[in-house]
């Protein structure tokens, strides 16, 4: 009788160690499973460049025009939404005319609103937790006082910049001016703390300029470029626009982004190139 109760416990022991490390594998599993995170890309306008020159340092691309998309996007996430950018300023939505900038560079137009676009995934600018721009031009921050009770995540120095006594003479300031609920940031900054929607600091087309990443669950890592680039050949070649508040800091954040696509193995959406906008599902439609 001893000798049985002695197998049957190392038998029992032994299925005990074989099923430990199955339970231990669930486990890891479980924590390092991605969080439910859906990307929408909506339409925020469309921008005619009259002048393509102005987006290089030489003439490359003297004599030339394009068209460029303007997209903002909506990240929910299980512990709250995000809004990336607002496309252009909506008093243009209506307009029976296309607008053109004073110095001829810009065509632009705009379709529909904010609000409406988002009734389409059943959400109100009130549903958001997070605003958070790429940067303060005029095409990225459209009607964001919108999302005003949100809280606004934005690069100290880019805060510093739109906020000046010089700024706030713009209509860039007018745009954000009701985003008084700030976290300001001095780096990169994990939105959801789980790494799965992150901040990038890459400034350079403007002080606090900032891009994208959001580790999707199916689709896997994306990266949303802001303005960091604006054409496909601008990255291959590393072209900086005329326009940038500073070419070094621009040509350091190409290097770090790319470095950081690298590592990730994202896919790279650059925001105002329309083959990658046509690339992306449209709301009520997303990758997830």
């Amino acid at each position: 009788m001893k000798k049985i109760l002695t197998v049957v416990f190392t038998i029992s022991l032994f299925v005990a160690c074989k099923e430990a490390p199955k339970k231990v594998e669930e486990s890891v599993a479980e924590e390092v499973k991605k969080p439910e995170v859906k990307l929408y890309t909506f339409n925020g306008g469309t921008v005619l460049v009259n002048n393509l020159e102005i987006f290089s340092q030489d003439t490359t691309y003297h004599g030339q025009s394009k068209e460029f998309a303007d997209a903002f996007y909506v990240i929910q996430h299980p512990k709250g939404n995000l809004i990336w950018d607002t496309g252009l300023p909506e008093g243009l939505v209506g307009s029976a005319e296309p607008f053109t900038s004073p110095d001829g560079n810009f065509t632009v137009s705009r379709k529909d609103s904010i609000a409406n676009q988002l009734k389409s995934i059943g959400l109100t600018p009130a549903d958001f937790k997070y605003i958070a721009l790429s940067h303060t031009h005029f095409d990225h921050t459209g009607n964001a006082n919108v999302f005003k009770d949100a809280t606004w995540l934005v690069q100290e120095v880019e805060h510093s910049f739109i906020t000046s006594e010089e700024s706030q003479k713009t209509d860039n300031f007018k745009a954000i001016k009701e985003l008084t609920n700030v976290k300001k940031l001095n780096g990169d900054f994990d939105v959801f703390n789980d790494g799965s929607v992150v901040i990038k600091s890459m400034p350079g087309h403007t002080p606090g300029h900032q891009v994208l990443f959001i580790d999707l669950a199916e689709h896997g890592p994306v990266l949303l470029s802001g303005d960091l680039y604006h054409l496909y050949e601008n990255r291959i070649h590393k072209r900086v626009p005329s326009f940038n508040f500073d070419v070094e800091q621009t040509l350091a954040s190409m290097e770090a982004f790319e470095a950081f696509v690298k590592e990730k193995n994202a896919k790279v959406y650059i925001q105002h190139q329309k083959d990658d906008y046509n690339k992306m599902p449209k709301a009520p439609e997303y990758l997830k």
